[in-house]
C-alpha cells in the first residue's frame, strides 16, 4: 500500500501542470457536450411542437373543407391508433367507451353469467359452448347446445355472438329472463338469471401424477394468483409431491408483483427477481423475495411454449438464471417490456403505455419474439387438417351436435382420467360425419395444385402430363372414412374433452388433454430418472444458457 501510494503521490507532483490542462480539457469538452444536449432536448421540443402544429391545422382544415362532414372520435381515433401502431405492440389507447374492456383485461373480472358462447353455423344461431363451474349459467341448470332465442324482451335469434354476449353482462346483481332452446329435448325452457362478477380460475387444473409427481396448470398473473399457487402447492406436498411440474403454456402473463410472489414459494427471501428499466427514473424497480419460502430443494420443471409470454417469461427465465428449476417445451413469445396499465388521459379516456423493459437475474432482457430458450425443447404435435375442420371450421357442426347428443343420452360418466369413447361411440360418430357431407381442405391437394401451377409455368407440365393426372384423380378421390380412422386418435380426444368439460369442467378437460402430452411425459421422465434432473441444471449452469 505505501509504494503504491508513494508512486501515485510522485506522480502527481511530476505532472501538476498537465492535470491543470487537462482539466480545462475536461470541463471544455463537458460545457460542449452539456450544450449538445440543451440543443437537442430544444431542438426535440421544437419538432414536437411544431408536428402538433401541423396535425391540428390539418384536422381544422379537413373538418371545414373536406367533402362530406367527419367523425371526430373515428378519424381521430384512426390518428392516434396509428400513432401507438408505430411504437409497440402493447402501448394501447382506451376512450371512455372502452373503459370496461379496460377494467376487465386489469382485473381478469366482468360481470355476467359464466359462459362461453358460440355461433353454431348451421342453425344459424348463437348457443352455449359451456358453462363455467361454480357460476350462474352452470347453477340455473345451463347446458352445452342450448340456442338462446331472448333476453328479456330483447329476441336474440338473429343476432351474432358480440350481440348476444353484450346482452349477457350486465352490473353485477342485475337479473333478466334467459329463454333458450334445448335441442335434446325441443323444448322451450326459460331462466332466471342473476349477474355476477365473474373471474376465470388463476389455476385451470392442479393434481397428483405418478411417483409422486405435482402438477399445477397456472393459466393467469391476473387477479390473485400467489394465494391460489400457494393453497396448491401446500396442498400438493400434503399428498406426498416431493416433484413439481408449473405449466405455463398458453399463459399470458399479468402482474409483476404477484410474479415475484409466485417464485418466492422455491427461492429464498431477499433474492433479486427481476429489474425493470425505462426512460424515467421511476419507471425503474427492483423486484426482490420478500417472504420465507415453502421448499427450496423440491426439483421443479415449468412447461412453455410460444404462448409463454411477460409474467410467464420472467418467471421461468428467473428459475432458469438461479438453476432453481429447468424448462421445457418451446420458445416462449419473447415480452421484455413493462406497460403502466393505467395513465389518465381527458375525457375518462386511458392510456396503457409501455414505460420499461425488464432483467432477470443475469442481467439479460428478453428481446422482442425472441423469448425464453428451454434446456429441453419439446415441440408439440401437429393437429392433421381434418381434425382442424372438425372442431371449429365445419359448417356441418356434426361434432358439436354429437357431443350434445351425447351428453343427452349419458346423465353420468366415469371420471375425467379415465373417461373413453367406446369403438361403437366412435364408429356412430365417423357414419354421422360421412352422412353429413362433411368435407375439408386437403393440404395435399393445395400443395399438388401449386405444384401443377409451377410446372406449367416453367414449361414441363406437358411432359409428365399423364403422371400429374394420375396424382390428381387419386388425390381427389380421397376417402374420408380412411381419414377418420387414420387420425382416430386424435380426433376422438378432442371429442372426449368436448364430454368430459359438460360433466367436470375446464379442470376435467384438462386432464383428458394431459393423458397424450409428450411435453409433460418427458418432464416427468426427466424427474424420475436418477440424475437427470441434476444433471440438466449443471449443463445450464455450464452453459449460461445462451
Amino acid at each position: 500500500m505505501e509504494s503504491v501510494f508513494f508512486c501515485t503521490f510522485v506522480r502527481r507532483n511530476a505532472e501538476n501542470e498537465h492535470m491543470k490542462k487537462t482539466f480545462l480539457v475536461i470541463l471544455l469538452c463537458a460545457v460542449t457536450v452539456i450544450g449538445t444536449w440543451a440543443q437537442e432536448g430544444k431542438n426535440h421540443n421544437l419538432e414536437v411542437a411544431k408536428n402538433l402544429d401541423i396535425f391540428n391545422a390539418l384536422y381544422k382544415n379537413l373538418d371545414m373543407m373536406y367533402v362530406d362532414t367527419l367523425d371526430a372520435n373515428k378519424v381521430i381515433g384512426v390518428g392516434i391508433q396509428a400513432m401507438l401502431q408505430s411504437l409497440d405492440p402493447y402501448t394501447e389507447y382506451y376512450p371512455e367507451e372502452k373503459q370496461k374492456e379496460l377494467k376487465q383485461m386489469l382485473t381478469g373480472k366482468y360481470a355476467g353469467i359464466g359462459a362461453l358462447v358460440r355461433y353454431h353455423q348451421k342453425l344459424k344461431r348463437v348457443v352455449i359452448e359451456e358453462p363455467y363451474e361454480g357460476m350462474p349459467s352452470s347453477e340455473v341448470g345451463l347446458k352445452k347446445g342450448d340456442v338462446i332465442l331472448q333476453i328479456d324482451d330483447t329476441v336474440m335469434t338473429d343476432k351474432n355472438v358480440s350481440y348476444v354476449s353484450s346482452h349477457l353482462r350486465g352490473e353485477p346483481g342485475t337479473t333478466f329472463m334467459l329463454k333458450i332452446l334445448r335441442p335434446s329435448t325441443g323444448k322451450k325452457m326459460n331462466f332466471k338469471i342473476t349477474r355476477r362478477s365473474i373471474k376465470m380460475p388463476e389455476i385451470t387444473y392442479y393434481g397428483m401424477r405418478p411417483n409422486n409427481i405435482g402438477y399445477i396448470c397456472l393459466s393467469t398473473f391476473t387477479g390473485e394468483p400467489a394465494k391460489a399457487m400457494r393453497r396448491a402447492f401446500v396442498d400438493l406436498k400434503k399428498q406426498g409431491a416431493q416433484k413439481l411440474v408449473l405449466d405455463l403454456r398458453g399463459n399470458g402473463g399479468g402482474s409483476l408483483a404477484e410474479c415475484v410472489d409466485i417464485l418466492n414459494m422455491w427461492i429464498p427471501k431477499g433474492v433479486r427477481i427481476v429489474e425493470t428499466k425505462g426512460k424515467m427514473k421511476r419507471a425503474g424497480s427492483e423486484y426482490k423475495t420478500r417472504l420465507e419460502p415453502i421448499d427450496t430443494v423440491m426439483p421443479l420443471v415449468v412447461l412453455v411454449n410460444g404462448e409463454t409470454a411477460s409474467a410467464s417469461e420472467i418467471t421461468s427465465g428467473a428459475l432458469q438464471d438461479l438453476k432453481r428449476g429447468i424448462i421445457i417445451g418451446t420458445k416462449t413469445y419473447g415480452k421484455g417490456l413493462v406497460q403502466v396499465p393505467n395513465v389518465d388521459l381527458p375525457y375518462n379516456a386511458n392510456l396503457k403505455l409501455t414505460t420499461s423493459r425488464y432483467y432477470l437475474p443475469s442481467g439479460r432482457g428478453i428481446k422482442m419474439k425472441e423469448g425464453i430458450t428451454p434446456d429441453v425443447v419439446i415441440k408439440p404435435d401437429t393437429m392433421a387438417n381434418i381434425t382442424l375442420y372438425l372442431d371449429r371450421l365445419d359448417s356441418t357442426e356434426v361434432m358439436f351436435d354429437y357431443v350434445v347428443d351425447y351428453i343427452s343420452k349419458h346423465p353420468t360418466i366415469a371420471a375425467a382420467k379415465d373417461f373413453h369413447l367406446t369403438d361403437a361411440d366412435y364408429a356412430d360418430f365417423k357414419q354421422r360425419v360421412i352422412k353429413a357431407g362433411f368435407t375439408y381442405d386437403q393440404v395435399s391437394k393445395k400443395q399438388f395444385d401449386e405444384l401443377i401451377r409451377t410446372a406449367k409455368f416453367e414449361g414441363y407440365y406437358e411432359d409428365a402430363k399423364d403422371e400429374f393426372e394420375a396424382l390428381k384423380a387419386k388425390i381427389d378421390h380421397h376417402d374420408l372414412g380412411r381419414d377418420l380412422d387414420a387420425h382416430r386418435d386424435e380426433i376422438q380426444q378432442m371429442i372426449e374433452q368436448d364430454i368430459v368439460s359438460a360433466y367436470y369442467f375446464q379442470a376435467g378437460q384438462m386432464q383428458v388433454g394431459l393423458r397424450t402430452d409428450k411435453t409433460l411425459r418427458e418432464a416427468e421422465r426427466i424427474l424420475t430418472t436418477d440424475g437427470e434432473y441434476k444433471k440438466l441444471l449443471e449443463t445450464a449452469q455450464k452453459s449460461g444458457n445462451e
